[in-house]
């Protein structure tokens, strides 16, 4: 069979050879934000929870990525395009399904990162002032629009300074922690053990902390995103994923343990409550756990630092999603999805045209919440967070799908387990967490029912709690009909992922 390649106009295409597997990883663990993850969702994971066992949600999560990992690697053999969700999904499933899984993609990354901008400007207001937090929000939005401007290197680059500096704060408190044992020694059969990991079952507590653990993890799944300015997108993009996910999850595995082991394990839930006490509300302060034992088993100047570098781990997860929703938006313009403009790239190798409007969405909805006076952290930050994480596993368990019935039909070398046991295994998990997800999406999203109590009754959401997480399949469903009404054929979206 002869495939016709289509060369792409010069101002459409985006730059190659940019970058290596370790600025695409640099890109990808800022999206996960690990210090914000460790400070804002352990500690609710311990106390809502599965108490000490809290690291072992986080590592079964790690594996199941893990196993997603294995047949997303073996599909970027094969595709090699600035959409990768859409195009993998379009690749297996038809064009119609692409289509819409490539609406939910985007809504998924500009969700995170509105939510990132609420955190961002909420957090400078609290901590410096001088300025309200829209006032914050909007100089981060202009930087980061700028920088997303720049050839995509020059992000990796200002993204690769902030990550070294999280991850090196994150692994010397850990090792701080680990070296000296705590109160009641090292007991990593409480925080790892099977029974304790499970306990209260996935409807109850442990359900809570996977469902935090899942929010945890994402962003890893843009790997493929940077494919096509990659050195070697073959041999990068599998590589720079495995390198990723591992990375991420041993982080926080190895942190939540460590956070365990210094409040000691048999009493960790009582003393992260008390840590995280403001006003007398548990949990208002979740960050002050990990800044206790910073302080306590490094020093007060490691505190100091990791306030700091929750401000910048913030900004590279801005600049990393950004520069994910902008190649969504170009991919889909290039394909003929939406308007042909937004496929357009700057000299300087960049899709500017997509860029600037990710920035017009995002900068229009943070006018919207400084208007009408809404929080940036409590509203801003979980509404949208919530959604995301809601999202972008929609988008993963139909990528898992589309890669069995896209190997069915076109045989390779790839091995059994990269095109059948790994999706189907990983399928599994993200089918149960999306579960656990919605169910608890009270918790994540601070949507909770009038009345309900969220640590024993699932589904007990809000009017606005049951739009949001009802909005990732709604758009989905609409995508797909639109797609499937449309009269034209659109023969470039064919050919950008189909062929």
């Amino acid at each position: 069979m002869t495939t016709t390649h289509i060369e792409a106009e010069p101002e459409t295409t985006l730059h190659k050879g940019r970058l290596g597997v370790i600025g695409i990883v640099f890109f990808v663990v800022a999206a996960a934000a690990p210090l914000v993850g460790m400070t804002g969702a352990v500690p609710v994971a311990i106390v809502l929870g599965n108490g000490a066992a809290a690291p072992g949600a986080y590592l079964i999560v790690g594996i199941t990525l893990l196993l997603f990992s294995v047949g997303y690697a073996a599909m970027s053999q094969r595709v090699t395009n600035a959409g990768a969700f859409f195009a993998y999904v379009g690749r297996g499933l038809g064009k119609h399904l692409g289509t819409a899984s490539a609406f939910v993609s985007i809504l998924a990354y500009l969700a995170i990162q509105l939510a990132i901008y609420g955190f961002f400007g909420g957090l400078l207001a609290a901590q410096v002032g001088l300025l309200p937090w829209w006032a914050w929000t909007l100089l981060a939005w202009v930087l980061v629009t700028l920088l997303s401007l720049l050839s995509v290197d020059v992000g990796a680059k200002v993204l690769g300074v902030l990550m070294l500096l999280e991850l090196t704060a994150l692994i010397v408190t850990s090792v701080a922690i680990l070296a000296n044992g705590g109160p009641e020694g090292i007991d990593v059969w409480a925080s790892f053990n099977p029974t304790a990991i499970l306990a209260g079952g996935l409807t109850g507590s442990a359900g809570i902390a996977f469902a935090f653990a899942f929010a945890s993890f994402i962003g890893f799944e843009a790997t493929a995103i940077y494919g096509e300015e990659s050195k070697d997108p073959k041999r990068v993009v599998p590589r720079a994923t495995y390198l990723a996910v591992g990375v991420i999850t041993v982080l926080f595995a190895l942190t939540a343990f460590a956070m365990v082991t210094g409040m000691g394990a048999s009493s960790v839930v009582e003393k992260t409550v008390e840590l995280s006490t403001l006003n007398g509300v548990p949990l208002a302060d979740p960050a002050a756990v990990l800044f206790a034992l910073a302080t306590q088993y490094v020093g007060p100047w490691m505190a100091t630092l990791m306030g700091i570098l929750v401000l910048s781990s913030l900004f590279a997860g801005l600049l990393a999603f950004q520069n994910a929703a902008g190649r969504y938006l170009f991919a889909l313009g290039r394909g003929g999805a939406l308007p042909a403009p937004l496929s357009h790239v700057n000299p300087r190798g960049a899709p500017s045209t997509a860029s600037v409007v990710t920035s017009v969405v995002t900068g229009l909805v943070i006018a919207v919440f400084a208007l009408f006076q809404l929080d940036p952290v409590l509203n801003m930050f979980y509404w949208f967070s919530g959604l995301a994480v809601v999202a972008i596993v929609l988008i993963e368990i139909l990528v898992c799908i589309a890669i069995i019935v896209y190997f069915n039909r076109n045989k390779g070398s790839e091995n059994l387990f990269q095109t059948v046991i790994a999706p189907i295994l990983a399928a599994i998990g993200l089918v149960i967490g999306e579960y656990l997800l919605m169910s608890r999406f009270g918790l994540l999203a601070g949507t909770v029912a009038e009345g309900i109590d969220p640590t024993t009754t699932s589904w007990g959401l809000s009017p606005i709690g049951w739009v949001l997480v009802a909005l990732p399949f709604a758009l989905l469903t609409a995508g797909y009909v639109l797609s499937l009404v449309s009269h034209s054929e659109n023969e470039e979206l064919v050919t950008d992922i189909l062929s």
